[in-house]
């Protein structure tokens, strides 16, 4: 019963961490900075924007995904 769980909580997580993925804006998008504009208000703040929040929430679904994937092949679960 418990690997039914996490199995449907792990196949949640996977849809959930690549639909954040392909949320967030290419590196290409960043080539202002060659031109100056980091020194924006949104350069500055990019952890407070909604980019921000996808990278934070990407990292935190990235490491559920991993730990799932390991309690997931153990043996005797």
């Amino acid at each position: 019963m418990l690997r039914i769980v996490l199995t449907v909580l792990f196949i949640l997580v996977c849809i959930a961490l690549s639909v954040i993925v392909l949320a967030q804006e290419g590196k290409s998008a960043g080539l202002g900075a060659i031109s100056g504009a980091a020194e924006t208000y949104w350069g500055k703040n990019k952890g407070r924007s909604m980019e921000g929040k996808l990278v934070k929430f990407t990292r935190i679904l990235a490491i559920v995904f991993m730990v799932l994937a390991v309690i997931l092949n153990l043996k005797r679960l």
